[in-house]
């Protein structure tokens, strides 16, 4: 009886803590140059994930997201940008064309990760954590078009889902970003 008992533990555990939170940190992506984004170095931080696109009406959106990196990068903040295809086709390009077009047209220098499909049954493990509650521990949501912003504090919670039109220099954004962190 006994041996049956703690077989079934056994069987049970593994899907008991997979039903629970994952940690932000346990996270990796590919950054458009092929290297592993190891998302525990990240700690200490406050992060923005965004989902980004070469030919969309917001894709304007890069200039200020730069700007706000360069303005508070020092301030233990960090901006990543994912590159999708899932909206309109509007992020056509291979890693190394949408790596040249933010360069050369928005001088970006937040780290850019490699394409990936932000919604449906190929979407990546960082946004499975970013829309699903049960992962992320505050929030089911989904992503609605490009530029939607997930702002992420420095313990790695997931804080709150900013909408797409949102600008990244909103009062929210920069209030959240400058706010002092827990304990100080």
């Amino acid at each position: 009886m006994k041996t049956t008992a703690y077989l079934i533990l056994a069987l049970l555990f593994p899907m008991i803590l997979s039903a629970q939170e994952q940690s932000f940190y346990s996270l990796q992506a590919k950054t458009i140059d092929g290297e592993d984004l190891l998302f525990s170095s990240l700690k200490g931080k406050k992060v923005m994930i965004v989902n980004t696109a070469s030919k969309c009406g917001l894709t304007p959106q890069y200039e200020l997201l730069e700007k706000l990196y360069k303005q508070y990068a020092s301030d233990q903040f960090i901006i990543i940008g994912f590159p999708a295809n899932n909206f309109l086709s509007q992020e056509p390009g291979t890693n190394d064309e949408i790596r040249e077009f933010c360069t050369k047209n928005y001088g970006v220098t937040f780290p850019m990760m490699a394409k990936i499909s932000v919604k449906g049954e190929d979407m990546h493990p960082v946004y499975r954590w970013l829309t699903q509650k049960s992962l992320n521990g505050k929030l089911d949501s989904e992503v609605k078009w490009n530029f939607q912003k997930y702002l992420i504090n420095e313990e790695g919670k997931l804080i709150m889902m900013v909408p797409p039109k949102e600008k990244p220099d909103s009062e929210q954004i920069i209030d959240w970003i400058t706010a002092k962190p827990l304990g100080e």
